[in-house]
Formats: structure tokens, sequence, C-alpha cells
């Protein structure tokens, strides 16, 4: 580790024993609220520790050193809560996205940042999620699930193929880009031991790929958010100076955050000085005026047969996620709106599957449920996190059901919903997947 130390002293010059200081110290761990979800004071009110803000995004958090096993709450099982390293959330502030809008994230897994945005846009517009690695693409959807993005697309594909596919599509697009990960070295060692400046200079020529890849799924006008959790110059100012003369029609621009040091003007560095592990992020706009987005194939194009309308209609008041139901592989599965299919192009799920045919009946999906709110259910339960009925369900037990209470069930945990069950007699036969149930 010499040669990386050597050149965060020239990189940081009066500042590196401050580095040393912190990069002996502990970690940096953090949570991020999920305002699809949740609101920030609710969840304070309701976790039994303190929250203190990070300067990085306004629903990011510190975690105290003596919380052990955040990921064990019910609260995180039900979504409420992300958890991740405090500058890890600079970059989805940085890119800004809006409601109704068309977001890209290339480079997704494991989807703190694509959930982040999915918060951002509300339920409205379309997150399009990609991960090359099959393995992670598979934990991508899972948070994206538990998360409650109703109106996400899940994709396994190289960036190039699938930028080439969706060329000029998106208002926005986020290159948190595969790097040397220098920032994570303090709690990650593996990272520490690949390190080498060969592999800083592989990383900055994949990084380049990547980004020239990503320019074409932008629309004119559009932002790109270039990222990495490095500090080495050759993959973040030495990346951006050289992609700017590739494509001389983007231009690096404000995004207005505060946090972290500026850097080539207006891209930030965040050091662990800066209360984050470590960070880089630079905001890019293309050249040109916005479009608006093409108007999607009609939900009678995709229909679905009317049972399996009927079936929405048992569980949920108003059609919460609209009505473009298709039918594949006896899933039934709700479209996003703005979604509209690739040939060729790899996609793990496109919006929520409402259910699954088995034999002669449908039976519901928990990723609906994950991405509804109590109100939104036909019929529901609420329990408390703190109580013993959560940990009980969450354990994938029966519980009792209040009377009256008949059928597939929403659960929830202080108004997040968390999981469904089946309710008869006062009991609630459990459907939580076993995949996701805690240990005692």
């Amino acid at each position: 580790m010499d040669a990386f130390l050597n050149h965060m002293k020239a990189l940081l010059g009066n500042e590196y024993e401050a580095f040393l200081q912190y990069y002996n110290g502990g970690n940096f761990r953090g949570l991020r609220v999920n305002t699809l979800k949740c609101g920030a004071d609710k969840l304070r009110s309701l976790l039994d520790f303190p929250l203190k803000p990070t300067p990085f995004c306004p629903d990011g958090f510190y975690l105290p050193e003596t919380v052990q096993s955040p990921g064990n709450h019910p609260l995180h099982h039900a979504g409420a809560f992300y958890i991740q390293e405090p500058s890890a959330t600079s970059a989805a502030e940085m890119l800004g996205a809006q409601p109704d809008e068309m977001v890209l994230d290339l480079c997704a897994a494991p989807g703190g940042k694509s959930t982040q945005i999915g918060a951002k846009l509300q339920g409205r517009g379309l997150l399009w999620s990609n991960e090359i690695v099959k393995s992670r693409a598979n934990i991508l959807l899972s948070n994206i699930e538990r998360m409650g993005v109703a109106n996400a697309v899940v994709s396994n594909c190289h960036p190039e193929a699938l930028c080439r596919a969706l060329e000029g599509m998106f208002d926005r697009v986020l290159v948190d880009a595969p790097c040397s990960g220098e920032g994570m070295f303090r709690k990650n060692t593996a990272a520490r031991t690949e390190w080498s400046e060969e592999h800083v200079k592989s990383c900055a020529e994949r990084q380049l790929r990547i980004l020239n890849s990503a320019k074409r799924a932008l629309k004119a006008g559009g932002v790109l958010v270039y990222s990495t959790c490095t500090f080495s110059q050759e993959e973040n100012e030495g990346v951006i100076t050289r992609f700017l003369v590739d494509a001389p029609d983007f231009a690096l621009e404000d995004s207005g955050v505060t946090f972290g040091r500026p850097t080539l003007g207006y891209a930030r560095r965040i050091f662990p000085m800066d209360g984050g592990e470590g960070h880089f992020a630079a905001r890019l706009r293309k050249a040109g005026e916005l479009t608006p987005v093409a108007a999607p194939h009609s939900a009678s194009v995709f229909g679905a047969p009317r049972d399996a309308f009927e079936f929405y209609d048992t569980l949920f008041v108003g059609r919460p996620f609209g009505e473009r139901l298709i039918e594949r592989n006896n899933k039934i599965i709700i479209l996003p709106e703005n979604y509209a299919e690739q040939s060729g192009v790899p996609v793990l799920r496109a919006g929520v599957i409402l259910g699954e045919r088995v034999k002669n009946r449908i039976e519901p999906h928990h990723s609906a449920f994950m991405a509804a709110k109590p109100e939104s259910c036909v019929s529901s339960v609420d329990l408390d996190c703190g109580g013993a009925e959560i940990q009980s369900f969450l354990h994938g037990e029966e519980i009792s059901a209040p009377a009256g209470c008949k059928g597939y069930t929403a659960v929830s945990v202080n108004g997040v919903t968390v999981g469904f069950g089946k309710a008869s007699n006062g009991r609630l036969k459990n459907k939580y997947p076993k995949g996701l149930r805690i240990k005692r």
C-alpha cells in the first residue's frame, strides 16, 4: 500500500496527515430514508437510535457506531431505509432527477443510487437500472423491489449494447463507474489487495469507454453525471478531461451542491475529512434542447385476460400501478407507463409482478405489495416495529389477524408495507418470501 499512500500524499499535500488520521480510524456508516415509503421525521420517531444528518443529501443520516445489524430491523425489511455509505448519496443528489423524467442508471448494482433516484421520481416517469454482472443484477432487483420502486426496469446488459438500443431516450443518465475503490479501502480489505497503478489505468480506460457509451442514451439537453468511489486523479479528473475532448457537445455545469470540495471548476471531491469514505462526481450537460418523451404503447396492446384485472381489484384499490397488464410465463406483470420493450435487451423485470398462475388460480406476488401503500390495499394489518408479532411474521410464522379480516392481506409495520399473508378465521398464513426471512 506504500504506492497508494504516496499517491495520496502527492494529491493532498498539507492535508495528508489529516487524511491518515481518518484513514486509520473508524468507518463512516449511514442510512438513507426511502421517501417513497416513509418520511425522515417518522423514521426518527420509530428508531431507537439517534440520526445525525449528513451533508450529502437531505434524506441521508449517519448511523451510530453502536448500532448492530440494522439490516435486521423490521423497517429495513419494509424498505423504509437503505443502508448506504454517506458520501455514496452524493452522485444521485447531483443528478437531480425530477418526477416524470426518464432516467438511466447504467452501472446500478447493488441499488443504493437507483433507489435514491426512484424516490426522487415519486413513482412518475421511468427509472432504467442496468447491471452487467448477472448475480449483481439480481441483488439490484431485490433492492428495487424492497424499496417499492414500481416504475423501474432492471436489465442485465453490456453498457455499449444497452445504450445503442436506447439511444436518445433519457433525460438524465448516471454512470457510477466501476473503479479501483480507493474510497472503500478502510472497510474492504479485498479492494486494498487488488490495488496497483496498472489497475488504476485499466479502470480509467474502462470508465472512458462506459462514458462514451452512456452519452448515446442521453437526449439533447440532458444531464450526465459521472461518479466513482476512488481518489485517483486518473479515474476522476483524467477521465472527465478526456471525455470532454471526445464529446465536445458536452460541458461541465454547476449542480448547486456544496458538499465536499470543488475540482475542475464544478466537479466535486469528497475525502474522509469531508464526512464520508470518499467519492467523486461531475455533472455534464449535453448541448441542445430537451424534447418530451414519446408516448408508450397503449395498455390494450399489452392486454391481459379479464380475470387478471379482476384479481388486481381484489387486492388493491384504484389500480395503483396503472393498467398496462401483460401475462408471460404464467406471471401477470404491470408495466411502467413510460416503458416500451426493446428487442434484444435482456430485462430481468419491468414494473411489478402482480401475481402468478398456479394451477387454476392466481397467487399474489411479494413485489406488488412492497410497492403498495397500506391505504391502497383492500385488506391490511399494521404491526409495531418493536412488537413480537412483526418478528414472528419476518421469521415466517403464522400470526393473528383482526376479526373480519379475510383473504389476501397486506402486512405493514408502522404504516410501511412489508409483505402479505392470507387471513382466515382470525389467523394470517404467512407469505413472506423464505429467502428474506430472519433467523431466530
